[in-house]
């Protein structure tokens, strides 16, 4: 078995990897097992509802592949059965099945919730095609850790527990069995043991039957039947028509590095290789380890350029792949003339690397009824969705933030790299990555580095954000590799963000 480097957001999830790397997984298996924990212990962040981004640097050095396992717009068939209301109040669109809930969180956001939020999931179907093609050990061995969490029970970690203060009320709290399972009996955020139920058994089904189980399995029905009785959009044939899609990862060379990232349709990735592509070597000089001011100023700069072009243009293009390309042609010129989250990395000794990020959204706020699966919001995140709640034809990816990394280096070391954060998200890596392959920082001072996000970019009320105190708005790196020392010797190292509550293993044979 291969020696294997682990950083996820937990430590369940990280005894999950390193459970399936004892056993003789890799890269790939311990980042999957470990991913499928967060969906059942994070709780308002991802969910077996999820959506998400699996990129892959194959042990054997040939190029990054990125697996899409993002949300589907929803709608391939007419709504049918009795719709009942989904929420009783005068708030609720009868015509959508949503409404809106004003937060705090994050600075202020409002998030579109209840059941016509709900998107077509895709996260476990893209990691049963990830599997196929590059795991070592049996499919179930990768689900059994999540169904051990899911039987014997979690608390909140610090993310969940973080996100819940601000939201428990008005996005968990209108579902009777999320909020059972979210409030103590003072209507408090819980401190007790969450066991979910039904959580297990939906688990041992898709253990036994793999991600057909939530397309065109009982539990894909269940989940259906409920939303549309509820009044939402999502129904069988949406579920039963999804397919992961496999692409080559966008590339990036970055000196001896070639990086590879998550291509369109989603916009995380492209803003990652602008950026580092734009950075051009910066940071130039890190001093008493930290970034020069100079290096600074420049990556507010970068920062601005890239994020302002997606705000003017990708967000609203109509054809992503044509103006990414584009886009980041004109940034090849200008260099030759001067993307709520979980992550999940693992590198291994044989040079494989696995980036694994997935996303609820910020929950539609609704368990449905049968599977213990809280439900994503995903057509309810504002941001992601410029044309408007149900804007896009049945069957298109929405736009996301993540950019699962992978990277390769001529001498044969191998990192996994990525993060948390909404659009937080590429400033983060790109910040860490430059850091460390620009800069020469090691992983971990790359990762714990304050870091810079330059908000609304280019807009009347742009903000540029610079971090004083550590704290999760600014991502929640976890970053692995594979690194050969000056006798020739390969080691590998994980780093997890003090951002976050995150959880490191190193698995030696």
């Amino acid at each position: 078995m291969p020696d294997v480097a682990l950083a996820a957001p937990n430590e369940a999830a990280a005894d999950a990897g390193e459970q399936v790397a004892l056993a003789g997984g890799n890269a790939v298996d311990a980042a999957l097992a470990a991913a499928l924990v967060t969906m059942v212990n994070e709780v308002g962040i991802v969910s077996l509802s999820s959506g998400g981004f699996v990129t892959v640097q194959p042990a054997d050095g040939s190029a990054p592949v990125t697996v899409d396992g993002w949300m589907d717009m929803p709608g391939r068939g007419s709504r049918s059965g009795p719709s009942t209301p989904a929420r009783p109040d005068t708030d609720t669109d009868p015509d959508t099945g949503t409404w809106d809930v004003r937060t705090d969180y994050g600075g202020g956001v409002t998030v579109t919730i209840g059941p016509g939020s709900v998107a077509a999931h895709g996260a476990v179907a893209a990691f049963e095609e990830t599997h196929a093609r590059w795991g070592s050990v049996p499919w179930r061995e990768i689900v059994a850790p999540a169904v051990d969490v899911a039987r014997g029970g979690f608390r909140l970690g610090s993310a969940s527990r973080y996100y819940l203060e601000y939201v428990h009320d008005d996005i968990f709290g209108w579902d009777e069995q999320s909020r059972a399972c979210v409030h103590d009996a003072s209507g408090a955020v819980t401190t007790d043991l969450v066991v979910v139920p039904d959580l297990a058994a939906t688990l041992e089904v898709i253990a036994a039957d793999g991600a057909s189980a939530l397309h065109t399995g009982d539990l894909a029905r269940l989940i259906c039947d409920d939303v549309q009785a509820r009044g939402g959009l999502l129904g069988r044939e949406d579920l039963a028509a999804y397919r992961p899609v496999v692409r080559p990862a966008l590339r990036v060379e970055l000196g001896d590095w070639t990086l590879g990232t998550n291509p369109t349709p989603a916009v995380g990735g492209v803003c990652v290789a602008a950026m580092l592509r734009l950075l051009d070597g910066t940071p130039h000089a890190v001093v008493d380890g930290r970034w020069s001011e100079a290096d600074v100023a420049r990556l507010v700069e970068v920062q601005r350029a890239v994020l302002g072009h997606r705000l003017d243009v990708l967000d609203h293009s109509h054809d992503l792949v044509a103006d990414a390309l584009a886009y980041l042609a004109s940034v090849d010129d200008e260099v030759r003339s001067a993307g709520s989250t979980a992550h999940v990395s693992a590198t291994d000794g044989d040079g494989g690397a696995c980036s694994v990020t997935v996303s609820s959204g910020y929950g539609s706020g609704m368990i449905a009824r049968g599977t213990g699966i809280w439900l994503n919001n995903c057509l309810g995140e504002q941001e992601l969705n410029p044309r408007g709640l149900h804007g896009l034809e049945p069957g298109t990816r929405l736009l996301s933030n993540m950019a699962p990394t992978v990277a390769h280096h001529r001498d044969g070391a191998a990192l996994a790299i990525g993060s948390p954060g909404a659009d937080r998200i590429s400033t983060a890596v790109a910040q860490v990555v430059a850091g460390f392959a620009n800069g020469g920082m090691g992983l971990q001072q790359a990762v714990n580095h304050p870091r810079v996000h330059v908000h609304r970019a280019g807009r009347p009320d742009e903000v540029v954000k610079v971090e004083t105190d550590l704290t999760m708005y600014y991502g929640g790196v976890g970053a692995t590799l594979l690194r050969r020392d000056a006798a020739g010797e390969l080691h590998l190292e994980a780093a997890a963000d003090p951002r976050r509550d995150g959880a490191v293993r190193l698995v030696r044979s």
